[in-house]
């Protein structure tokens, strides 16, 4: 841990005050409540956009998928091809980007040229969260590492309370292509917001990009990595299924389903909050609390989910308690990388998209086996013990290679 606190002694001694931090932390999760609203959103517009351009519902997941790709190759490559520029300059940038893939995947006049653009919109996801994460840590001040990524996270949790399911409804009533009119016109409001209150400070320089590269040679980054993409997965092996959990194996009308959505959102809000704290006091706390807590659940799901009553609690609590986790997930890896902060925000997010896909094919494959509706959160289980069982045998035990 000792280069670690010496970056944090450097930080220490160079940080500025920030004039207004409130209205700055405010329009960084401005920024990732619009990016968030418009990666859910889609999903929600699936079959709309599929009608429309005369395509299947299996092929028009390309388009979720290219999103998703985005994320996991276009967000580490721009981080590193900016890794010289102001953070406040590059997040102005991305929104730029943003704002260019909502709009052409508004326009877009047939499938392959709207997975196209999800990539490019996918690949801001990442870099922004990242550098949102570096600029709300200076915002915040020393030691405040894990509290930052939970504020830029904030936005995205709101999103799935209230964006996703109203990006769906406009989507619904005025057309697939006005649900993303609907995240640019978002991202003008979340734009104007980074203008006029990001800090202009030379605090937020890049740094060469060789200290990006620096930190893709930490085992101990790849190790993280992985634990999140395996560990996190679980939280996709419930969201994405929370519909048939709903009607089929609970035997609830349709329409509870926007409510068993925003339930497991407020739950993600609310750990998202508890995590970041627990992220800066202690050091593996927040990750072996939350993994151990949503193993438990899943099992309380797989074995009574078909009750309501029972259901909603636990979905709730899935979101809480992986939710505690993931800013832990972000401290650990800059712990790793300290001259690599935005790249480190860039692979978390990253392996949260890796995750998601691992999430829904474990619980896909659990369905076409026959095994039933809720055996998806049999999938998740399994690979969230697994990630849990390499964090405390490798990263938490102090491993050599795995140590700073």
């Amino acid at each position: 841990m000792h280069a670690y606190a010496g970056q944090c002694a450097v930080e220490e001694n160079r940080h500025t005050p920030v004039r207004n931090p409130s209205r700055a932390l405010f329009s960084l999760a401005l920024g990732t409540f619009a990016i968030g609203t418009g990666e859910f959103g889609s999903n929600g517009i699936i079959q709309l956009f599929a009608a429309d351009l005369y395509v299947s519902i299996p092929e028009a997941t390309n388009a979720i998928t290219a999103y998703a790709l985005g994320v996991v190759v276009g967000s580490p490559a721009i981080t590193l091809l900016a890794a010289r520029v102001n953070r406040r300059t590059l997040l102005l940038g991305l929104v730029v980007l943003f704002l260019a893939g909502n709009t052409l995947s508004a326009l877009a006049p047939n499938l392959a040229l709207l997975i196209v653009f999800r990539f490019v919109t996918g690949s801001v996801q990442g870099a922004f969260f990242g550098a949102g994460a570096v600029v709300a840590a200076h915002v915040y001040g020393p030691g405040k590492g894990g509290k930052a990524f939970a504020t830029v996270m904030g936005g995205l949790t709101l999103a799935t309370i209230a964006g996703s399911p109203l990006g769906t409804f406009v989507g619904q009533h005025a057309g697939w292509r006005a649900m993303y009119w609907a995240v640019v016109a978002l991202g003008l409001l979340a734009g104007a917001a980074l203008v006029a209150w990001l800090p202009r400070t030379d605090d937020l320089h890049g740094t060469p990009i060789s200290h990006e590269l620096d930190g893709l040679r930490s085992r101990g980054v790849w190790l993280m990595v992985v634990v999140a993409a395996l560990g996190i997965s679980s939280i996709f092996a419930v969201y994405t299924f929370i519909g048939p959990f709903v009607t089929d194996a609970a035997r609830q009308d349709a329409a509870l389903i926007p409510v068993a959505l925003a339930v497991f959102g407020l739950g993600m809000a609310a750990g998202n909050q508890l995590g970041g704290r627990v992220a800066d006091r202690y050091e593996h706390r927040g990750l072996t609390l939350g993994y151990g807590g949503v193993l438990a659940l899943l099992v309380l799901i797989g074995v009574a989910g078909d009750d309501l009553l029972i259901l909603l609690p636990c979905l709730f609590g899935v979101g809480a308690t992986m939710m505690l986790a993931i800013p832990t997930v972000q401290v650990r890896l800059t712990a790793f990388a300290p001259t690599a902060p935005t790249l480190m925000g860039a692979l978390n997010l990253a392996a949260l998209n890796l995750a998601n896909s691992l999430g829904a094919i474990g619980g896909a494959i659990t369905l076409e086996a026959g095994w039933g509706t809720l055996s998806t959160v049999w999938a998740g289980f399994v690979l969230t013990a697994a990630g849990l069982l390499l964090y405390v045998t490798t990263v938490a035990r102090g491993k050599p290679g795995v140590t700073t």
